[in-house]
């Protein structure tokens, strides 16, 4: 039994009535034999000037263009339903994005036909899935880095320290630390209160930050008033220089401090450390090291840097 002209005239009206925008393209030819009036609202482009498979390669993001051709392609020629997202060239010379769901059709041989399928608007879509993928972003950001200093936090420290580590051991390359402590920061806080200490938390964190000069030197808030530095490929006499410009730079600053036994300024002292890994070695036990060298520069007045 097949469809009357009553039957066809009805389908037509269904497709065209959609907001998916039918086609077909013939395989031999690779023409469209049909394609919904919906485009020309959609992207600007008549109906008529869709007569090749070509019209559609040359109206995609040159981005996008060569693999989902490509992909389409190949996917036909095996039989395989498939689709594709890409950005389409309006008339007006802007873009959207656009889902191409395809279907392969047979003949009794067994022999591609032609293929049918919709053109779906899924600009809106991309959009939110953008919107998704930025916000994703800040969250990873935000859960890396340290709340009240903006600084990386200490599970971005460990681990950074570990594949530094590894790369070092691996290289047998010198790694360097330094741990910065704020002195007498009890006191500060003791005397113009949280809300300032705080202030000088991210002065101070800000301020050492500029010690990490080369793309793979790394700062992060260790915990409390202390702070790290990693230095990779370093040496000691290197990490040497590094810890006294982070003296200096927080000595420029002037920041007072009315209650430190050091002086009228804020101060910190350091404790730096190198090593060359080898297997035997563990970062915890460099780390502690380092915490002890920074115990020295405390117990002998402060306001030093101590090299373990």
């Amino acid at each position: 039994m097949s469809d009357t002209p009553e039957d066809a005239a009805f389908y037509k009206t269904l497709l065209e009535s959609t907001h998916a925008i039918p086609w077909k393209i013939d395989w031999e030819t690779m023409t469209f034999a049909y394609i919904g009036p919906q485009i020309e609202k959609l992207l600007g482009w008549s109906t008529d000037s869709w007569i090749s498979a070509n019209d559609w390669a040359e109206r995609m993001h040159p981005e996008d263009r060569d693999w989902v051709v490509n992909f389409c392609i190949s996917q036909s020629k095996e039989g395989v339903d498939h689709e594709a997202d890409y950005r389409a060239l309006c008339a007006d010379g802007s873009y959207l994005w656009i889902r191409d769901v395809v279907h392969v059709v047979r003949n009794d041989e067994g022999a591609v036909e032609s293929l049918v399928g919709f053109m779906f608007d899924i600009s809106e879509r991309k959009k939110i899935e953008d919107k998704l993928v930025t916000l994703q972003q800040e969250l990873e950001e935000l859960s890396f880095k340290d709340g009240l200093t903006g600084v990386a936090n200490r599970r971005m420290l460990d681990s950074v320290l570990d594949k530094e580590w590894s790369d070092a051991r691996r290289n047998s390359q010198p790694l360097s630390v330094i741990i910065f402590d704020i002195d007498y920061f009890k006191q500060y806080n003791d005397h113009f209160g949280h809300i300032q200490g705080d202030d000088c938390l991210r002065l101070v964190a800000k301020t050492l930050s500029q010690g990490a000069t080369r793309h793979r030197d790394f700062f992060a808030r260790y915990g409390g008033e202390e702070f790290m530095l990693i230095l990779p490929d370093t040496d000691k006499a290197a990490a040497a220089k590094v810890a006294e410009r982070c003296r200096e730079l927080i000595f420029k600053q002037q920041l007072p401090h009315p209650s430190s036994a050091t002086g009228p300024v804020v101060t910190v002292s350091q404790g730096v450390g190198t090593i060359t890994p080898k297997p035997t070695d563990s970062p915890k036990t460099f780390i502690q090291s380092v915490d002890k060298s920074l115990y020295q520069a405390k117990q002998s007045g402060r306001n030093k840097i101590m090299t373990g």
